[in-house]
Parts: C-alpha cells; sequence; structure tokens
C-alpha cells in the first residue's frame, strides 16, 4: 500500500484556483484594464498588482494526503496558535482536546477533512469579526462548525471561523455527506483560522508554533 494517495483527482493546470475566488479576479482585473485603457497607469499597476494578490491568495494546490490508519491531518495551512484539553467549547459540548490553526492572509485558504467519516451535523453561528488570532475569535466570531462521526463512533468537529478581515466563510457540506481524509470541503475568505476538536485520549502529533498544511500534516492518531 502506498503512504499517501490523493483526496480528490489532481487539477490539470498548472496554477490551480479556487473557484470561489474567480468573481474577485475578474472584476480586480476589470478594474485594471479600465484604467489601462484610461491611461491611468499608476492605478493600473496598482490594480495588476491587486490582481495578482487575489490569484495568488485565491490559490488551490493538489495535496497529498497519509494513509495512515487513524491519522487526523491538518483542516489548513497556518500556524499552530493553541493546543490543550478543554472541558467544553462553543460547538463541542464534551471533553475533548482542541487545536487551533490560525491562517495568515499568506496562507493557502482551502479547507480540507481532517478525517474520514459521516457528517452528523453543520451548525452555522453569526458573530463578531476580532482578530482570529485571540482566543475570544472561537467563542464571539462568526463561525461554522462540521460535526464529524467516524465509522468507529469517534466524534471530530472542525470550525471555521472568520477572522477581522474574513466577510465570507464557504462550506460545500451537507448533513449525512460521507467525507474522506484530505477531502477539499470549504474556504474561508481573507485571513482566518480553524479549530479542531478531536477525543481526549487522541495522541497528539503538532505543538503550538508549528507550521502545518491542511491534508498533509497530521495533527494526532485517533487509534
Amino acid at each position: 500500500m502506498n503512504d499517501f494517495n490523493w483526496a480528490d483527482s489532481p487539477s490539470q493546470n498548472a496554477f490551480p484556483v479556487a473557484r470561489a475566488g474567480y468573481p474577485f479576479i475578474l472584476i480586480s482585473a476589470f478594474a485594471t484594464a479600465i484604467f489601462a485603457l484610461l491611461g491611468l497607469t499608476l492605478f493600473a499597476l496598482t490594480g495588476l498588482a491587486v490582481t495578482s494578490f487575489i490569484c495568488y491568495f485565491f490559490r488551490d494546490p493538489d495535496r497529498v494526503v497519509p494513509n495512515n490508519t487513524g491519522a487526523v491531518v491538518s483542516p489548513a495551512d497556518g500556524k499552530i496558535i493553541w493546543v490543550g484539553s478543554v472541558d467544553t467549547g462553543p460547538c463541542f459540548q464534551e471533553a475533548s482536546t482542541k487545536i487551533s490553526i490560525f491562517m495568515s492572509v499568506f496562507n493557502v485558504h482551502v479547507n480540507r477533512i481532517p478525517h474520514e467519516g459521516q457528517v452528523k451535523r453543520i451548525q452555522y453561528h453569526p458573530g463578531k469579526f476580532f482578530s482570529a488570532n485571540l482566543d475570544k475569535a472561537s467563542k464571539h466570531n462568526e463561525h461554522n462548525a462540521v460535526f464529524i462521526e467516524t465509522k468507529e463512533g469517534k466524534h471530530i468537529c472542525v470550525v471555521q471561523i472568520a477572522g477581522l478581515i474574513a466577510r465570507r466563510i464557504i462550506n460545500k457540506l451537507q448533513e449525512g455527506d460521507t467525507v474522506i481524509r484530505g477531502q477539499r470541503y470549504g474556504l474561508i475568505c481573507f485571513g482566518s483560522r480553524l479549530d479542531v476538536y478531536l477525543p481526549p485520549n487522541t495522541q497528539l502529533n503538532v505543538n503550538v508554533g508549528d507550521s502545518v498544511k491542511a491534508g498533509t500534516s497530521v495533527l494526532g492518531d485517533l487509534t
């Protein structure tokens, strides 16, 4: 058996971009073209830089996913800012191990499923827009929680949390969906955070300060 596999079919593009980014890219490119036609060189160059950054922000690289039985992969690119045990949480009302991942505007923002299973519930909560690296963001910010039950009956919750700039959380899942480890499932626009709640006996593989990549980096082991 291979050590890695593809959760999603590899893209045929050299620089794949998430579909959610198309409207932003087209609007920025259109404005840049208008500036250029009007001879507004400084505005056109600024527009070109903005368009290039938006393309970069919405990049959606293919990722190979580890096959390790019980492995929980990171749902996001970013930096681990919190790891620890909690008795309860804003979404997960039971003792668990919580891992928080902060995504800056320079990280890939496409989110992936941490472990295979079935989506049992999806819970959206409108809220505020504190900076995503603050602890109170978990409770007070706009967020969308996905509850997954593994075939062994273990419960996982992954929460997309909007940040200071972010104003749109995208989630493609529905209750009852069967999901696989590393599968793309959503995105948060322009800087944000993800919290992952795992069973309390999960063997962890990360510490605060570690950098992780969605679908590839192993956060812990459920076995």
